[in-house]
């Protein structure tokens, strides 16, 4: 089993252009071999993302912070309720199309274990339960190492998504697993099966980090 750090940003929700900074750090010495394969996991503050495809009618956010960054798909949100991934990871295969099925596979396992029929549909990324979409994917390659990722709706405010067309889809097609379940699911609970199925599908031993008190750094 390979070996990679597990970065997990904890309890509190963290600002989206903090955490994007550190992912393009992480990537630079990714890229130059000083930094291994890493799994960020993190709760964000109110925030939409237009991704390289995002066209104005998928566009409509109010009043909550919006950044253009370099993943592909579409508008997207995130915010409190929804656990995200961020894996920094050389592509060693350059095979993008497996990794985002990997990806996938990892969001299947885990909102599988907690009985959603979930799968994948065929010419969307993500994973869906029926016509419901419960988590998301949008990946950019530098170098050929991976950054931004997943979104997995744990149990978010899904009023949010009628700020954009997530995905270029209807906001009424975005679901999340409290509402699938009918149950609170605790956010520790599912972190914890993530990075468990992380683990299984990339065959990678994820060993604790923290950020030191100075951004960026990591010990």
């Amino acid at each position: 089993m390979k070996s990679g750090r597990l970065l997990d940003l904890g309890r509190g929700r963290r600002e989206y252009g903090e955490v994007w900074e550190l992912q393009k750090e992480l990537v630079a010495a990714r890229v130059n071999d000083s930094s291994p394969d890493t799994l960020i996991l993190v709760e964000h503050e109110h925030v939409v993302t237009l991704g390289r495809r995002t066209s104005v009618e998928n566009f409509r956010p109010q009043g909550v912070p919006v950044f253009n960054v370099e993943r592909g798909g579409d508008a997207t949100y995130h915010g409190p309720g929804q656990l995200v991934g961020y894996p920094i990871l050389k592509l060693e295969d350059h095979d993008v199309h497996r990794y985002l099925r990997m990806l996938e596979e990892v969001l299947i396992r885990v909102t599988r274990s907690y009985g959603i029929e979930s799968e994948r549909k065929t010419g969307q990324t993500g994973v869906w339960a029926g016509e419901k979409k419960v988590a998301s994917i949008g990946v950019a390659i530098s170098n050929w190492v991976t950054y931004h990722g997943f979104a997995l709706n744990v149990n978010p405010d899904l009023t949010y998504f009628r700020l954009i067309r997530p995905c270029g889809l209807d906001p009424s097609v975005i679901t999340s697993m409290i509402e699938l379940t009918g149950r609170p699911l605790p956010m520790e609970e599912v972190k914890a099966r993530v990075i468990r199925e992380f683990s299984r599908v990339f065959g990678m031993e994820l060993a604790p980090a923290a950020l030191e008190a100075e951004p960026g750094k990591i010990k």
